[in-house]
């Protein structure tokens, strides 16, 4: 937990931006993996853990505008609570912390609302993504579960985003703590690897290191030597001689904030030529994106930079023919390179995007584009400095894809079908760093984790 000067500090900041109204906070309750005592581990909503610090189930908290109040609620634990938990900090204590003078038991909530309600009172809440926490405020303001998200204020959304889209000095040395952790993974999983390992192996291994980091994975790891599947979480595959993998993965530190770094990795230890081809036009793509990368540059235009840097570089190797302007904007990359060039990071490793994904990576002047490829871009706007976000090309031989397009003749003015079948079994390229942008440009994020040709091949050879 931050020191409390910050999450009042942050919250002083939303309710100027808020004049009125009743704004209601929903943490997160534990989740039962298969029967309620056997729970996954706790993971607190991002923008409560952003105002209040407070990483513990089934507690929601009031910031009362008008009144100029701000409530905590939650029960305090039970003697037979702590017979299996162990002695907990009181409710009281815990909004000290967080700088509040005020706290309730869980039931103290319903009057609260039901008085504002009465009084024709504005309830700002956030879109809900849980089950659970949307038939709690079913429950409180007499909504329909499947309606609750139509009424979530977009003046406390907008306002939320704007607030935590800028990373403090603080958040930016957690993001940069999880980015050592992910350095101690990625450098270990270079050592280790060697032809006859099942990638469960590599996996096992990253994630004891993030766990005796004291901290947890930020998703759950990708890891695979089939890396033409984008989010491939299956980790059976027996890893041999002259495979390459991708693996993609982060650590989250205790004050929840996260890294998302990709490598790719030789299981040999050494990179073949075509390998080497294709990883250095991915390297090329993701060193250019992010020298590009400073205010006032909408990440669209870094994104579709990218794409002609792969285009390019396919077309040197005969993949791609044809104008490459042109290639890009007939959409002709995304079948190599069908995703978008990255995210926001900071509490979520997609950071805020269960608050809409439209608000935080897209202005109103910004029209998302219904292009395959183009359309997965998660983040178009214009960048401005506090920003921390992921840069992420990659090349990708997805033969479900390839056989689709050749049979379709989609973009066949474009690909060289012939070439582009020789490499079908190759797998998939991806390389991604977290990056700060800066007032005058950006700064990469962490300890530098291997990523030439020359410096990977070096580390697996430890």
């Amino acid at each position: 937990m931050y020191p409390t000067n910050i999450y009042v500090k942050r919250r002083e900041q939303l309710r100027k931006k808020i004049k009125s109204g009743v704004l209601l906070f929903l943490g997160n309750s534990d989740a039962p993996m298969n029967y309620k005592d056997n729970i996954y581990p706790f993971r607190q909503d991002s923008t409560f853990l952003y105002y209040f610090g407070i990483n513990h189930p089934d507690f929601t908290a009031v910031i009362d505008i008008d009144e100029n109040k701000e409530i905590i609620f939650a029960n305090d634990l039970s003697v037979d609570d702590i017979v299996w938990t162990g002695p907990q900090k009181s409710t009281c204590q815990l909004a000290k912390r967080a700088g509040l003078k005020n706290s309730a038991p869980i039931n103290k909530l319903i009057p609260v609302i039901k008085k504002a309600i009465a009084g024709n009172r504005m309830i700002h809440y956030l879109p809900q993504y849980r089950s659970e926490n949307k038939i709690s405020l079913s429950k409180l303001l007499e909504i329909n579960p499947s309606a609750i998200n139509n009424y979530a204020s977009h003046e406390l959304t907008t306002t939320v985003i704007s607030q935590r889209s800028i990373k403090s000095k603080e958040e930016v040395a957690d993001i940069e703590k999880a980015i050592n952790v992910s350095y101690e993974m990625y450098t270990t999983a270079m050592k280790i690897v060697k032809p006859g390992m099942y990638e469960r192996e590599i996996a096992g291994f990253v994630e004891g290191i993030v766990l005796s980091a004291g901290g947890r994975l930020s998703f759950p790891t990708i890891l695979s030597v089939h890396g033409e599947t984008l989010h491939n979480h299956y980790h059976t595959n027996k890893m041999k001689s002259g495979d390459i993998f991708v693996m993609d993965s982060g650590a989250e530190v205790s004050n929840g904030y996260a890294s998302d770094i990709t490598r790719t990795i030789p299981v040999n230890g050494k990179f073949s030529n075509m390998q080497k081809d294709i990883y250095e036009i991915v390297l090329d793509a993701q060193v250019s994106s992010i020298k590009a990368i400073k205010p006032g540059v909408k990440y669209k235009t870094v994104h579709l930079k990218a794409a002609k840097i792969i285009t390019q570089g396919l077309k040197d190797l005969g993949l791609v023919k044809g104008n490459v302007s042109d290639a890009v904007a007939n959409g002709a990359h995304a079948m190599f390179f069908p995703h978008g060039l990255g995210h926001m990071m900071g509490l979520d490793v997609h950071d805020m995007e269960n608050l809409g994904e439209q608000f935080v990576g897209y202005s109103k002047d910004d029209i998302r584009s219904e292009q395959f490829g183009l359309a997965y871009l998660r983040l178009a706007r214009e960048l401005k400095s506090g920003f921390v976000l992921t840069v992420e090309p990659g090349i990708y031989f997805i033969p479900a894809l390839i056989d689709k397009w050749r049979k379709e003749k989609i973009n066949s003015r474009f690909i060289n079908f012939e070439k582009v079948n020789k490499y079908r079994q190759f797998g998939g390229v991806r390389i991604e760093d977290d990056i700060l942008v800066t007032n005058n440009g950006y700064r990469i994020l962490g300890k530098p984790i291997p990523k030439t040709i020359k410096d990977v091949e070096a580390y697996c050879s430890k």
